[in-house]
């Protein structure tokens, strides 16, 4: 994600590749999984899966957990949309929900070099071929679009489409697909660029822009926990720029990264999380869609 606070937040791009037949991955210089050739999850029985604790998929996360990706702060209940990807992987993989055991970790621990004591973290990481120097990636199981956030009390709160916006002053991270996708809206006065989306989120705070620009995972995090009085306005697809896309994350060179992508592969062929999505975001946040 493209926000720099405590929980390190932060953005993402990718391409996922699957596994060798010696089943020891490298990561692509893109930051996808590792590998050349896809594999059967034929082959990932829990009896033989290289997992920290036998007969146990360890799954970790931040603490606290927020909204809309996990519920009540509880990863272990299944709702919220990374809760019940966490537990479709699970299953893919062929553990029962008995078998799965969540573990706390900091987002800013996990994403550095060094052994894991779990098996796959789910906390919005972004891949990136830098990070993916220092841990593996799975293929993708969410793709971020781009939101436009303004306070509750703003002329711009009602806006339905991206016409609605040209007249708005808005502001975006520089360097991000936020800032090239402000673009698409064409407003008629020129984006304030910020070193980073806390600080466009302050200057939203002190009416200094009208709204600003941030993937749609971000502006969650924003009106949940950062600006008071502030709302999701819509959501639209970036046309230039590369999209954001989370991974789950495992140790660097980790034997399972393979069979992890596999899950996901095929709960992204099935629909399943596609279904996972409109359950816990699309229909949990109710955010419109801008064109």
């Amino acid at each position: 994600m493209t926000i720099s606070t405590s929980r390190g937040l932060a953005a993402i791009a990718v391409l996922a590749l699957a596994f060798t037949a010696a089943c020891s991955p490298t990561s692509d210089s893109t930051g996808g999984a590792s590998g050349s050739a896809s594999t059967s999850l034929s082959r990932c029985e829990p009896a033989t899966l290289p997992v920290v604790a036998k007969g146990t998929l360890t799954v970790a996360t931040d603490d606290p957990a927020y909204e809309p990706w996990f519920s009540d702060n509880d990863p272990t209940n299944g709702k919220g949309f990374e809760s019940a990807v966490a537990y479709a992987v699970a299953g893919k993989l062929g553990f029962t929900k008995n078998q799965v055991k969540w573990t706390k970790a900091g987002f800013n621990q996990v994403i550095q070099p060094g052994k894991k004591d779990f098996d796959f973290d789910i906390n919005q990481f972004s891949i990136s071929a830098q990070r993916a120097k220092a841990v593996d990636f799975s293929s993708p199981y969410y793709s971020a679009s781009q939101a436009i956030i303004t306070l509750k009390d703003s002329p711009f709160a009602g806006a339905t489409s991206m016409a609605a916006l040209k007249g708005a002053k808005l502001g975006a991270q520089i360097a991000t697909t936020s800032l090239t996708a402000i673009d698409q809206i064409a407003p008629t006065t020129a984006p304030l660029v910020y070193d980073d989306t806390s600080k466009a989120g302050q200057a939203l705070q002190n009416k200094q822009v009208d709204a600003i620009v941030a993937d749609l995972p971000t502006a969650y995090y924003l009106t949940s926990a950062e600006i008071t009085g502030a709302t999701i306005v819509g959501e639209f697809q970036p046309t230039k720029g590369e999209q954001e896309r989370f991974g789950l994350l495992l140790s660097k060179g980790s034997k399972l990264t393979p069979c992890v992508t596999a899950a996901v592969d095929a709960l992204n062929s099935d629909g399943t999380l596609g279904k996972l999505q409109d359950q816990w975001l699309t229909q949990a946040t109710n955010v419109p869609e801008l064109k």
